[in-house]
C-alpha cells in the first residue's frame, strides 16, 4: 500500500505544535467541540483556538461545519491513520536493519583455516 508522503509530512508539520496536539487530544476526547470549549480548557485564547484549528483543518486532521451561530469541529482520523502506517512501515525497517546488523556482530568469526606443517 502507498502512502501520501506529502500529507504524511503535511501531518508531522501540524502536530510539532505541542499545543495543536492538546487542542486534537481535547477535541477527540469530546467527540465534537467548538473553539470555545476547547479553549475553556486550554491555557490559551479562543482565538489562539481557531488558528490552530484551522491549521488541522487545512491538513484533513480537523473537519467543521456551521450549526447554527457556532462552528462545531469533529477529528478526522484517516489522515492519522495513514501517517501511523508509514510509522510502521518505516520501523519496521529499521527493524530489519537492526536485526540483521545484530546477526552479524553476534556470529562469531570463522576460524581461519589451520595450515599443516611442512612435511620435508
Amino acid at each position: 500500500m502507498t502512502v501520501d508522503l506529502d500529507a504524511v509530512d503535511d501531518v508531522l508539520v501540524a502536530l510539532a505544535d505541542p499545543m495543536r496536539r492538546r487542542v486534537l487530544d481535547r477535541l477527540a476526547a469530546h467527540g465534537e467541540a467548538t473553539a470555545t470549549l476547547l479553549a475553556a480548557e486550554l491555557p490559551v485564547s479562543r482565538q489562539a483556538v481557531v488558528q490552530h484549528l484551522a491549521v488541522l483543518e487545512q491538513v484533513d486532521l480537523v473537519a467543521s461545519h456551521r450549526s447554527g451561530r457556532e462552528r462545531r469541529c469533529i477529528v478526522q482520523p484517516e489522515q492519522l491513520i495513514a501517517t501511523a502506517r508509514w510509522m510502521t512501515q518505516l520501523a519496521s525497517q529499521w527493524d530489519t536493519r537492526l536485526a540483521a546488523i545484530r546477526s552479524l556482530a553476534e556470529t562469531p568469526p570463522e576460524a581461519p583455516p589451520r595450515e599443516s606443517p611442512a612435511t620435508t
